[in-house]
């Protein structure tokens, strides 16, 4: 096959680092994969990663037989039965994921949304093996009580250098699920202290004693209301907010909280304008609904730009806006989970800011390609009234911080952000004519001005994300038949040709 190239050197172990060099002005990508190289002042944009391979190579089936001994290995002392592939990482560069039988992908799915700037980058080596990182990996301290002297430091020149706008405190957390947690209890705290009649009115005895049998008062009846398919996290507070799957939540005692329809789009949404004004309209009207006579009061609102794992779905700005506008009227907080949307992969550093709207949210949380997580927020009245209200013994981890920083700095001299917007224009076009070809295989192309946040929904997408891997393309899929991009930042027009080649080739057999 045409497309599966040869890399220009043999795979080496992780022994030295390819360079990565900025985009010019004067350069812009090749339009032929094969000849995606720097070409001297003729106008081709140099790879990100010049050292990487050149395309895809397939040589085994996957997994191949080193690979097959390595997982049933693993499967003694790990469950294996959601694995996609054995990764060799040593292996990896850029773009490229390798296996342990010397098959090479492209890889546009990059652990789940979760790799920035490429794999074996060079410059978060130099942060990781940096003697501050070694002080905080080693001396890993307990933020609340024992936070290191340079703390605020890392904070302003790493995570708040790129709050969202409006918000310019951060709480910092493990994970995804786990920053959406603690922006849940600060909402309610929140939402308490308000009842209460503000910060200085002390708890009294009724609702101490009685959140110590996780009763009311102390233990208070309210709810953070969430959208159908919305996906916010496995543990318990954040289970009760996910609706993507019934596997999510099978078993798991969840809070009896609401969930609001999230608009249902026609595509080319050109096409139905109206139509899906009407459905976002509902759909405002029904959690404006939910907001004012739900059991449980609401406290919160929690939202993704685009919902993720349950399929993609997109709504418009103005139908965030909107939301915006309701949650201000009724007093409750809008949370909205940037975990998988946040870090430049829809062309803007945060994907709310293609709202446009003067109001920002209240909280945003974050994780994934922060490779650190936890949640923004700019009213000090969601600090917690009291000390170890809002508590752990890590409260994040000084390391993973110090690799956002590297990985924000990374972004701003390659100017990653801009380059996932115009990449993402080039691989939706080029997807929009293979839907025009195949309109039977490439159904709901989304994403549109969305960076390289794309997705189609496909009637065989199980077929389609199986036979990808012989095809030298590592891809993910979301919800019940969605097939879901989510490259790195450094994906490039020549990556897009790879991947728009791969993907004709199956859909046309």
């Amino acid at each position: 096959m045409s497309f599966l190239l040869r890399t220009s050197s043999r795979l080496r172990p992780l022994t030295r680092f390819p360079t990565i060099r900025p985009i010019t002005t004067t350069t812009k990508l090749s339009a032929n994969a094969a000849t995606a190289q720097v070409v001297d002042q003729t106008g081709t944009e140099p790879p990100l990663f010049p050292d990487e391979p050149f395309g895809p190579t397939v040589r085994t089936a996957i997994p191949g037989p080193k690979s097959k001994k390595a997982i049933e290995d693993l499967d003694k002392v790990f469950d294996t039965r959601s694995l996609n592939m054995m990764a060799n990482y040593q292996n990896s560069f850029g773009n490229y994921i390798a296996d342990l039988d010397g098959n090479v992908l492209l890889d546009v799915y990059a652990q789940i949304a979760s790799i920035p700037v490429g794999y074996s980058n060079p410059a978060l080596l130099a942060s990781a093996t940096s003697p501050e990182m070694a002080s905080a990996m080693i001396n890993r301290p307990a933020l609340g009580n024992f936070p290191q002297h340079d703390w605020a430091d890392i904070l302003r020149t790493g995570v708040l250098k790129v709050a969202p706008k409006g918000l310019d405190q951060v709480f910092t957390a493990m994970a995804g699920s786990d920053a959406n947690e603690v922006a849940y209890k600060a909402a309610f705290m929140w939402k308490r202290r308000q009842e209460r009649g503000g910060p200085d009115v002390e708890f009294n005895e009724a609702e101490m004693s009685s959140a110590m049998s996780n009763q009311a008062p102390g233990s208070p009846h309210m709810s953070i209301l969430s959208f159908r398919s919305g996906f916010h996290g496995r543990l318990f507070g954040s289970l009760s907010t996910t609706r993507s799957k019934p596997i999510h939540k099978l078993d798991i005692p969840a809070f009896d909280w609401p969930q609001a329809s999230f608009p249902h789009l026609k595509y080319p949404v050109a096409d139905h304008e109206l139509e899906n004004a009407k459905e976002e309209a509902r759909c405002l009207a029904e959690t404006e609904d939910l907001i004012k006579n739900f059991h449980n009061p609401v406290a919160a609102v929690v939202v993704e730009p685009i919902q993720s794992e349950g399929g993609d779905n997109h709504a418009s700005p103005a139908f965030f806006k909107g939301l915006r506008e309701l949650t201000r009227r009724h007093n409750v907080l809008l949370i909205v989970d940037e975990v998988q949307t946040g870090v430049g992969a829809t062309g803007k550093f945060w994907a709310h800011e293609h709202w446009n709207s003067a109001d920002p949210p209240d909280m945003v949380t974050f994780s994934k390609k922060a490779q650190t997580a936890g949640y923004y927020y700019g009213n000090m009245d969601l600090r917690p009234n009291k000390p170890y209200r809002q508590f752990n013994t890590w409260m994040g981890d000084p390391a993973k911080t110090i690799l956002f920083r590297a990985i924000i700095n990374e972004i701003e001299r390659l100017n990653l952000v801009e380059n996932t917007a115009h990449t993402g224009e080039y691989l939706y076009s080029g997807l929009e004519r293979l839907a025009q070809q195949y309109p039977g295989q490439i159904q709901n192309l989304r994403g549109q001005r969305q960076g390289t946040f794309i997705a189609w929904d496909s009637p065989r997408r199980d077929d389609f994300l199986k036979r990808a891997k012989g095809m030298g393309v590592n891809v993910g899929g979301s919800g019940e038949k969605a097939v879901r991009l989510r490259p790195m930042l450094i994906f490039q027009k020549h990556h897009a040709d790879i991947f728009l080649e791969a993907t004709e080739k199956l859909i046309s057999s």
